[in-house]
């Protein structure tokens, strides 16, 4: 069997899931569980058979249109899917984390009654992201993409009766929509101007000259606002953060390979198109650079534990897109990879952080302290988490943060190169802010904290291995994920190859930069602690509230555009059903005129000819007579 032939299969599985949960889900209960985790165990398999086919051999990419969906004026739209060297990648990552994710959640929803509906989310979730990744033409990605979107309001407002739960969930489905407008006019260009959804066909247009520079740029600018909305990039990050009030599994899979992976994945699998137009590239590279240090101030004094992450999660999508912004195959490679090693540390991140609420029964940090005796594992693969994120070497993410520092300098943007060391700093000293706060010091909890079950344990442990090892696949010396991800890509060997490795330097202050955001937030935390407190200094309050972007939005969009919805309901209901509401009345009272005559009575019949006769006359007689 050809598995590459049956890469089809993957997303298919976690959809059974879904319908048996569906339709036995109730009956199931608990059990429930274990037709997740079995559907995506056998999609991670697959994955790897897949990923392992790929890096092996040096084929051409795979691709099977199955069939042809709609024949309009001649042009065919076919669906199928598409197997290359980076959804190969996104494959396994995808599926890896998703079954970690059904693992562990069957330990920390253990007991809710509405666990058989949480794994249908899960199921569907998952079956929705591979499509995305499999998707041979932009259309297909558009219609699995926003099912990727119904999928995260369901699962964001999965504790329906909290008001917070049901404001995130319709928060993250309209912020969103507005990058998916961007989106959808971007697909609808790219069918007019090329006359095709595949990917194939839009890069060969754009190679052979077939289409304008403008054209060009118009389109990247377009494709980037979607990425921008489901990546959570600058000024649509808003929603990204309120997405806490879901289960804390839930964040895990919406902030580390799924949902917030697919805009990247987007630019990325769109990249011929940054590479032809250096406009669209330097706003890739600037958003996502700005989006760096600007969430990572944020992340500096938050006191939710998952809200800090959550900027966390904004600021390293920041960075992927800072490094797509280089248009060349160092920033592309290390965008990819910085998305491979942050999907392992930031799922640790955020299953350990769900660990740490399940064990302490609160998510405020300052309520904490003292958890490194109580929750060993838990603290030892935070730590993990933290030093991966935070860039320290050998762990995961010191390879691919210093990749996308290398690639971000070579490509002569100073100012951002500036921002991305700056963001490292930030980043350093706010998780290692968390995790002195919540691990060291005097405990603050109430009540007895205690380690979680095997069940929530192991998945972290495997993801804290992950976190380690994963670098290593790509080093300077070596850059084995390098080579691979740019074989046969054609325009990235035209931009310059796959180039790797950069001046020493840059690894040596970036490796600064994290130690010294250590040892200060050791100093502030640790060796003499302070007491954050939101009455601080003007700067503090300000990276506090988040720079008040929500009260500006609210200002500047909602308030307006629910005054606009108010007069216009006003005016439905006065004016519009005013109308129609006063010809309905006059037609009743006409007819109950009619039916109060009509009844049966001769001495009415009779006073009604009479009355009909007497005006007639009168008329006549007005009129002049009948002969005039």
């Amino acid at each position: 069997m050809d598995i590459l032939a049956n890469a089809w299969l993957i997303p298919l599985f976690p959809l059974i899931a879904f319908v048996l949960l569906v339709s036995f889900g109730r009956q199931l209960k608990e059990a429930s569980s274990y037709i997740g985790i079995l559907a995506t165990a056998v999609s991670f398999v697959m994955a790897l058979l897949v990923f392992a086919r790929r890096f092996a051999g040096g084929a051409e990419d795979y691709s099977n249109l199955n069939f042809n969906w709609l024949t309009y004026a001649g042009h065919k739209i076919a669906m199928g899917f598409e197997v290359t060297q980076l959804n190969a990648m996104m494959l396994v990552i995808v599926t890896l984390v998703s079954l970690l994710v059904n693992i562990y959640s069957k330990g920390y929803m253990h007991g809710d009654e509405r666990l058989p509906v949480f794994y249908q989310y899960l199921a569907l979730f998952t079956f929705s992201m591979l499509g995305v990744v499999l998707s041979p033409n932009i259309l297909q990605l558009y219609i699995f993409w926003e099912l990727v979107g119904v999928c995260s309001f369901l699962l964001v407002g999965f504790y329906f009766s909290k008001p917070e739960a049901r404001a995130a969930a319709k928060k993250a489905f309209i912020v969103t929509r507005i990058g998916d407008v961007g989106l959808f006019i971007g697909i609808a260009l790219i069918y007019w101007w090329v006359g095709s959804f595949a990917y194939a066909d839009i890069f060969h247009a754009i190679h052979a000259g077939s289409l304008e520079s403008w054209k060009i740029t118009l389109i990247g600018i377009l494709v980037f606002v979607g990425a921008v909305g489901k990546s959570g990039q600058f000024p649509l990050h808003t929603w990204l953060p309120d997405a806490m009030e879901g289960p804390t599994p839930v964040s895990a899979l919406i902030h580390a390979a799924t949902m917030v992976a697919a805009g990247v994945y987007l630019v990325a699998r769109m990249y011929d198109v940054y590479l032809a137009s250096h406009v669209a590239a330097d706003v890739v590279a600037y958003i996502g650079g700005f989006t760096a240090i600007f969430a990572a101030s944020i992340g500096l004094t938050q006191r939710d534990i998952k809200r800090v992450l959550a900027y966390s999660t904004v600021s390293q999508l920041g960075y992927m897109m800072l490094a797509l912004g280089a248009a060349s195959a160092a920033g592309y490679v290390a965008g990819t990879f910085h998305l491979m090693t942050h999907a392992f540390f930031k799922a640790l991140l955020f299953l350990a952080a769900g660990s740490v609420i399940h064990g302490v029964g609160t998510q405020d940090i300052f309520e904490m302290g003292g958890l490194w005796n109580k929750m060993r594992t838990t603290g030892i693969v935070f730590l993990i988490g933290c030093l991966a994120i935070s860039g320290i070497f050998p762990f995961a993410g010191f390879w691919s943060k210093e990749e996308i520092l290398t690639a971000t300098y070579a490509s002569g943007r100073l100012d951002l190169f500036a921002a991305g060391v700056i963001a490292a700093f930030f980043t350093a000293f706010y998780m290692f802010r968390l995790f002195f706060l919540t691990f060291t010091g005097k405990s603050r909890t109430q009540g007895h904290a205690h380690e979680s079950p095997a069940v929530m344990t192991v998945p972290m442990i495997v993801l804290a291995v992950l976190a380690v090892i994963a670098g290593f696949i790509n080093t300077p010396w070596k850059p084995v994920l390098g080579e691979w991800l740019t074989y046969n890509f054609t325009a990235l060997h035209q931009a310059g190859g796959a180039e790797s490795g950069g001046p020493l330097w840059i690894t040596v202050l970036a490796l600064l930069v994290s130690l010294l955001g250590i040892f200060l937030a050791w100093s502030m935390y640790v060796k003499r602690p302070i007491s954050d407190s939101t009455e601080g200094g003007f700067f503090y309050r300000l990276s506090y509230r988040k720079y008040y972007i929500d009260e500006i939005y609210d200002v500047v969009f909602v308030r307006p555009l629910r005054a606009i919805g108010h007069a216009l309901n006003a005016f439905d209901v006065y004016i519009i059903d005013g109308i129609v509401r006063l010809v309905a009345a006059i037609t009743r009272g006409i007819g109950g005129t009619g039916a109060r005559v009509q009844n049966g009575q001769v001495q009415t019949y009779g006073a009604v000819a009479l009355i009909g006769l007497v005006l007639l006359i009168a008329g006549l007689t007005l009129a002049g007579g009948y002969f005039g």
